[in-house]
């Protein structure tokens, strides 16, 4: 795949600069904290953007340099091609673009919730070149309601978008699932949450849709981890619905050297919680 990539400075400050990388007309948007020998990437969660771990960054800032990234539809990153899904091929492309430009030669990765995915995919093909792995609630571990029906065929994505879009439909649906036992109201609310206004509902629908391949076979991921002896944390909220204990069982029991770190609080608060 041909590359297009350049990265320009944006903004700065006296810690932390923002610029974007380009490849192949998306747009990543990403800020780089710290002046340590070690990289870590960062990958936010659904609602977030990569500012999200500045606190995280800033206590990590003289061992590593961070690049904290805006995955799209995400603060000031851009896909411009409207709903064409996001492949693994063309994720890993970019960033092995992204790391050859910054002369990275290894790394660790950390994500949250949705961040997950992008760890996963990244993982794939960088095994061999990563350190450490930081999966916070990881999305990706097991595939959700939601994520089964955004990659069901074109008729039920129709259906799909329009539940999103008007919200009466969502609700009315969400509901009937709750009630039949297939979701816990914890994740309905996290739903809701994010669906407040018109803009937020169009964030939530295109990053179902145009993520929806971003799948992965947990057995893969765990051999590669073990292949490559790469440190791997599993940090998760006791009291989080969204992303469950029980539901990360899908890797954490073909990884028996995995660090679980449990802490006392949901979902939203693991990232304010996590001490690297």
């Amino acid at each position: 795949m041909p590359c297009s990539a350049q990265s320009l400075s944006c903004t700065q400050n006296k810690r932390m600069q923002t610029a974007f990388f380009n490849y192949q007309q998306a747009k990543l948007c990403y800020h780089k904290i710290g002046k340590g020998s070690k990289i870590l990437l960062f990958f936010h969660g659904y609602g977030q953007h990569g500012k999200v771990f500045e606190e995280n960054s800033r206590f990590l800032q003289d061992d590593y340099t961070c690049y904290l990234f805006d995955l799209f539809f995400h603060g000031q990153s851009e896909w411009p091609h409207g709903e064409d899904v996001l492949t693994k091929d063309f994720w890993q492309a970019l960033i092995q673009a992204f790391l050859t430009e910054q002369q990275i030669n290894r790394f660790s990765l950390a994500g949250f919730s949705l961040g997950g995915r992008f760890v996963f995919a990244t993982l794939e093909t960088q095994a061999p070149y990563i350190d450490a792995l930081y999966l916070m609630a990881p999305d990706g571990v097991k595939t959700n309601f939601w994520y089964n029906l955004a990659t069901y065929p074109t008729l039920f994505r129709k259906l799909f978008k329009r539940m999103i879009l008007h919200p009466s439909s969502f609700y009315s649906i969400a509901n009937v699932i709750y009630k039949l036992g297939l979701v816990d109201k914890g994740l309905i609310r996290f739903a809701e949450s994010q669906m407040k206004t018109e803009e937020m509902r169009s964030r939530v629908y295109h990053s179902w849709v145009v993520f929806r391949v971003l799948l992965f076979d947990m057995r893969k991921i765990a051999s590669l981890i073990k292949h490559h002896n790469i440190s791997t944390s599993m940090i998760l909220g006791k009291f989080d619905k969204v992303i469950t204990v029980k539901n990360m069982q899908h890797l954490i029991k073909h990884l028996p050297q995995c660090k679980v770190v449990l802490l006392n609080t949901g979902h939203n608060g693991i990232i304010s919680q996590w001490k690297p």
